[in-house]
């Protein structure tokens, strides 16, 4: 499993969470303490300010109302309140007619503006409410916030005058900052402690889970071994309890299926038969080793596969097909070279429920035993053929001798000397047909004993040079020394006969059959060559079949029952050797067997 970035834990996550909810807590807190306290600040600032412009007031319109009495000037007498006016809070003060004149300051450097009609917005806003008027506005050349006030003077319910008051308002702007500055650093400082605290307590909640997530990867690799620490009885300590108490049952679940696993898997390995399990959708989950032999396929290629497709019947099959197929199924591999024949049965496996979770596929290996069906068939057929012909042939001619042909002395004869040749033709058919029996129940064992081959091969060719009616020729290559050879005499007599029989039936009136033995390293080749008709290129194969003929009409006319050659493969094989022909059409055809030879043999009985 990839291991959890720091970024990614949940315990930096509860500690963000921690403190970005008390960050925001306190935001909150600060924003709406700061607005009211500013709010306070400025009023109480602004309430100040207006106490005292009350008295300025006062003091100002009783040198005004004595100035009208008296006729005298009070400019000095004003300015002079004026000036004592300003303080550390006061920018200028000023006082203004009501008609706008201005009639001091407090400001020693700008008196020339005395006795002149005053141009502030403010003041002209307060002439015509007869009103007080007030704004903050920014010192062009300081920066710093003032706030102006302008007040009317009134005297029996008439306005005589105006107070124009600048003060410093500014200073609580900067008491603002300064409580500002002061809570951003309790914020900060309250922040840190939070996340120490955070990380602290998320490490209580965390680590539990962090054990738990070890041990779930752990159980993920097999491991049961480890448990969970528990810390507390608290939420997170009961779930540690039952993650332990889980962990438990698995181990002892997975003990027991394992058990149940490897049952399974040595039944399987140990079935001579093949196996494969799939799923509900038909794709392979499980194939042991004798039918991953018999498919010829790898394990790991074929899981997930589709059945069918593994079995290479999705033409003619569907899954679904195969869950209701109570029959076997036969699965034909074969090729031109080789016959390969599958046979293949199913069961499906099924739940409690009945819902159906998969197939059970078992194969088995039924090429031997459909190539002895079909040559059983053949063989069968082929019998039946060779005895159906003379016997249908006898019946023919006793019947026109019980007719009356038996009188003739002509026909009667002649009748009578087919009728024999046909017995004669189904004694020797019978007596190949019990030798090639013999041979396969191994009940016709072989007597062997060492023998001059060359000597024994001279007698048999001397017998048929003795014998023949055809113009034929031998020809003889055989070597001077003697060859000893540990043989059956009279089975090899008759794997002679047959060849050399073969040979003087198929030679043409003329030709010449040839007669070859050649030492090999471990042993003799003997081969037998004729000059006859030749057998095709795709029959050559063929000849060493039961009943096979490349020219039956022909064959059957020479009366040859067709074993001769299969009767030969046999007999040459159970010494050892090995039979096989060459042949080109219109030229003829060379027999070849080995049989096997130690020279040292030879040496003891020379």
């Amino acid at each position: 499993m990839k291991k959890v970035s720091i970024f990614q834990s949940i315990h930096l996550k509860f500690v963000l969470i921690y403190v970005l909810l008390i960050l925001v807590a306190m935001e909150i807190i600060g924003v709406y303490f700061v607005n009211k306290l500013e709010f306070r600040l400025e009023n109480n600032f602004k309430d100040s300010i207006l106490v005292q412009v009350k008295t300025l007031e006062y003091n100002l319109r009783e040198l005004m109302l004595e100035s009208e009495k008296s006729g005298q000037d009070q400019s000095s007498e004003i300015r002079k309140v004026l000036s004592d006016f300003a303080g550390e809070d006061i920018y200028e003060a000023r006082l203004i007619n009501s008609h706008g004149l201005i009639l001091g300051t407090s400001n020693s450097n700008n008196q020339g503006i005395v006795g002149q009609k005053s141009t502030e917005k403010i003041v002209n806003q307060a002439i015509a409410s007869q009103s007080q008027q007030d704004n903050i506005f920014l010192d062009q050349h300081t920066g710093n916030r003032l706030w102006v006030v302008t007040s009317p003077i009134s005297s029996n319910g008439q306005v005589i005058g105006y107070v124009y008051l600048v003060s410093k308002i500014e200073t609580v702007y900067q008491n603002m900052q300064e409580i500002n500055n002061i809570f951003a650093t309790g914020t900060g400082i309250a922040l840190l402690i939070t996340a120490i605290l955070g990380i602290v307590l998320a490490r209580t909640i965390s680590r539990p889970i962090s054990d738990m997530r070890k041990q779930a990867m752990a159980m993920a690799r097999g491991n049961f071994s480890r448990k969970v620490k528990v810390y507390g009885n608290d939420e997170i300590g009961q779930l540690a309890y039952s993650f332990n108490h889980m962990t438990k049952k698995l181990q002892e679940a997975q003990a027991t299926t394992e058990g149940e696993r490897r049952k399974l898997a040595s039944i399987l390995a140990y079935m001579t038969d093949g196996v494969i399990a799939t799923d509900r959708r038909g794709r392979v989950i499980l194939i042991n080793d004798p039918a991953s032999e018999l498919l010829d396929v790898s394990r790991e290629t074929v899981l997930s596969q589709p059945l069918i497709s593994l079995l290479k019947i999705e033409d003619t099959y569907t899954f679904e097909d195969l869950l209701v197929e109570q029959d076997s199924v036969l699965l034909d591999f074969s090729t031109k070279e080789n016959t390969y024949i599958l046979r293949a049965n199913f069961s499906i496996i099924q739940s409690e429920t009945g819902f159906v979770s998969g197939l059970i596929t078992v194969l088995h290996d039924v090429t031997e035993q459909e190539k002895i069906d079909a040559e059983r068939r053949e063989f069968v057929a082929n019998v039946s053929h060779e005895l159906r012909t003379p016997l249908t042939t006898m019946r023919s001619y006793l019947e026109a001798l019980a007719n009356g042909a038996m009188q003739d002395e002509e026909i009667g004869p002649r009748f009578l000397k087919v009728t024999q040749n046909e017995t004669e033709r189904m004694i020797r058919l019978v007596n190949d047909l019990l030798k090639l029996s013999k041979m396969d129940s191994k009940d016709d064992q072989l007597t062997r004993e060492y023998v001059n081959f060359i000597g024994f091969f001279h007698h048999i060719i001397d017998r048929f040079e003795m014998t023949k009616e055809q113009h034929v020729t031998f020809k003889r290559k055989l070597p001077n020394t003697e060859i000893f050879v540990e043989i059956d005499e009279d089975k090899l007599t008759q794997v002679l006969d047959n060849i050399i029989s073969n040979a003087l039936k198929y030679s043409p009136e003329g030709g010449q059959v040839k007669f070859k033995v050649k030492e090999l390293e471990n042993m003799i080749e003997v081969s037998i060559s004729d000059q006859g008709m030749g057998i095709p290129k795709d029959n050559i194969k063929k000849i060493f079949e039961r009943f096979y003929r490349v020219d039956k009409a022909r064959s059957r006319q020479m009366g040859g029952t067709g074993l001769g050659l299969a009767i030969a493969k046999e007999v040459v094989e159970a010494h050892g050797g090995r039979i096989w022909a060459s042949s080109i059409e219109g030229k003829g055809t060379t027999i070849y067997f080995t049989l096997p030879y130690e020279r040292s043999q030879e040496d003891e009985w020379s």
